[in-house]
């Protein structure tokens, strides 16, 4: 994927990671336009980011439509990126935690098949088209704390791979987000500090990109731990650690 004369779409967007990268390809030369629930929010960011907003609830498949017709009327998009995404934590022991559940699986997973299933035709007609999908170290080692995030994830790397297969003979390139632990509000709280700076995380996939637009998987170095445990034999010793605080 190219990284500047692109137009952007992105479910998502007018906070964290997503938020930050939609302001990093701005400054690159490209057209982005975020989404998200809350209008007062998309039309602050426009006003002090110069981000265009499109109101979208990834839950809706009436909104992902709405949108699709609204971004596309105004603007010839090449590059869908699939932010949207909620992440709560679960006691699987109390029978409560199945509406978090439910709604982690309806917004982050099938959030994500209903925006790729909504663009997909058009962007195959489009010039350089991308699609970016957003997985997560968890998806490949479990937090205990958040079970249903972490097999929403692992079914988004699964559902990229195989949408990747399919469009083999197409010009829609594929590619998986992978984060490790960033200093977000994701989970409505402080980030750790021990998580991974925000900028450094942003400048690190930026550069992964630039460097290399084939990728399949932008993989930062602080991933690694968790994307490569399996491979190396040492899932167990993975699991122990990151469960251990």
């Amino acid at each position: 994927m190219k990284t500047t004369g692109n137009t952007i779409f992105m479910t998502g967007g007018t906070s964290g990671i997503g938020l930050e990268l939609a302001r990093r390809f701005r400054d690159l030369g490209n057209t982005v336009i975020i989404s998200g629930r809350r209008k007062d929010l998309l039309d602050q960011l426009a006003a002090e980011d110069h981000l265009e907003g499109v109101v979208l609830d990834v839950a809706d498949p009436d909104s992902i439509a709405t949108a699709f017709a609204e971004v596309t009327a105004r603007h010839t998009v090449n590059v869908l990126i699939t932010m949207a995404g909620i992440m709560q934590a679960e006691n699987l022991q109390d029978p409560a935690h199945l509406a978090a559940s439910e709604a982690t699986i309806d917004i982050n997973l099938l959030g994500t098949i209903r925006s790729i299933t909504t663009f997909l035709p058009y962007l195959q007609q489009q010039t350089d088209p991308a699609v970016i999908t957003v997985s997560s170290g968890l998806a490949f080692v479990p937090l205990a704390l958040t079970p249903t995030y972490n097999a929403t994830k692992a079914a988004i790397h699964s559902y990229a791979q195989s949408l990747r297969l399919q469009l083999a003979d197409t010009a829609v390139q594929v590619i998986e987000l992978v984060p490790p632990a960033v200093q977000t509000e994701l989970m409505g709280s402080a980030p750790d500090p021990s998580w991974m700076p925000l900028d450094e995380y942003t400048d690190e996939s930026i550069a992964i990109l630039q460097q290399h637009p084939d990728v399949e998987e932008i993989l930062v170095d602080r991933v690694h731990f968790l994307r490569a445990a399996e491979r190396e034999n040492r899932h167990p010793e993975a699991v122990a650690a990151l469960n251990s605080h």
